[in-house]
């Protein structure tokens, strides 16, 4: 009788000491059907090679599509056209070419960096020469240019910078090109120009319409004859080698919709009839 009431007690503290040990390995077992917390999706980053006269009009267009375009963040290379167009040649990553002038477009369409079928011409602008906003002295036409209380004159290099090669252009057709090179001195691209007049660096410089009218500092003298030069084409166009190419298609619609439009206008450009 002894004997069975130990052995129960025995059995008995046996099955505690199991319970015990169960519970225990429960408590510290993990629960591998535990649902993992998501993972935050990284925007995608398209980069937008600009000409640098779309600057201001380019950063309130940035705020306006990425309010409604969460999974995109838009990185700006703004300058020369000349330059952006290099640097593409050369394997630059860009989504998107926003160009000043229709040859820098047309010699990455011939070379197969765009599609002439992804490319348009968006936008179009207007040559002026600007002054200090303070300046004394009065020019109100090409001519007066010569005039010797004119002592230096801001231009974009011709080579890399449309707004240059334009006002190379206007001064050779108006037979002032030898006599004003003296005085000119070249801007790495239009808004170095306009820095120049801003900062009385230079008496005159030629730039775009746009880019004077966001100065405070530099005010417009006139008006470059629009016969003397080309026209001032804006084509926007996707690269080839895009890593995002529905994304870079999605802004490349967006820049021709009648909200992107509307900033372009409110800057000071024109659409095209």
């Amino acid at each position: 009788m002894r004997k069975s009431i130990k052995g129960s007690i025995v059995s008995f503290l046996a099955f505690v000491s199991i319970l015990l040990f169960s519970g225990c390995s429960t408590v510290q077992s993990p629960n591998t059907n535990q649902e993992s917390p998501p993972q935050a999706t990284k925007p995608v980053q398209l980069t937008i090679s600009a000409a640098a006269s779309l600057t201001d009009a380019l950063k309130e267009i940035q705020e306006a599509y990425e309010a409604n375009n969460n999974g995109v963040k838009l990185n700006f290379n703004l300058g020369a056209s000349g330059a952006l167009q290099q640097q593409i040649e050369q394997g630059a990553p860009a989504d998107l070419f926003l160009s000043t002038a229709p040859k820098n477009m047309k010699a990455l369409v011939d070379k197969q960096f765009i599609d002439s079928n992804n490319q348009k011409t968006i936008l179009i602008n207007k040559l002026v020469v600007v002054i200090p906003a303070e300046g004394k002295i009065t020019i109100r036409s090409a001519e007066d240019l010569v005039n010797a209380e004119v002592k230096t004159i801001a231009i974009g290099i011709p080579e890399s910078v449309p707004a240059g090669s334009y006002a190379k252009e206007a001064l050779i057709n108006a037979k002032l090109w030898d006599t004003l090179q003296q005085k000119t001195v070249q801007g790495k691209d239009v808004r170095q120009v306009l820095q120049y007049i801003e900062t009385g660096n230079a008496d005159a410089g030629f730039v775009y319409k746009t880019d004077a009218l966001t100065s405070q500092k530099a005010k417009i003298a006139f008006e470059v004859d629009p016969k003397t030069y080309a026209a001032v084409e804006y084509p926007f166009g996707i690269v080839n080698e895009s890593k995002h190419p529905e994304e870079a298609a999605d802004f490349y619609t967006y820049l021709q919709s009648k909200e992107a439009l509307d900033i372009f206008i409110k800057y000071g450009f024109s659409i095209p009839k």
